[in-house]
């Protein structure tokens, strides 16, 4: 019907990604990997835990952008859905 349409921004749809990874699973793994390699001067382990970590987290984006507010959720309600 005519009347009934506005326009809708994409950026208003559309997850909030960093590299791939939702923002806050990139920043927290991003600040564990730096804690590990500046922190404790463990760089080899600090860089594997970034590539591993932004790797997973890339990977499960494709598969749901909002995996993180799910997995927060689930282990909020945790003991509720016990059988």
């Amino acid at each position: 019907m005519d009347g009934y349409e506005i326009p809708l921004h994409r950026s208003l749809t559309e997850p909030i990604l960093m590299g791939g990874a939702p923002r806050s699973a990139a920043i927290l793994i991003g600040t564990l990997a730096a804690a590990l390699a500046l922190g404790l001067r463990l760089w080899i382990p600090g860089l594997l835990v970034w590539i591993c970590g932004h790797t997973a987290a890339v990977w499960a984006a494709k598969a749901d952008p909002d995996f993180m507010a799910v997995a927060m959720r689930s282990l909020r309600h945790k003991g509720h859905l016990t059988c």
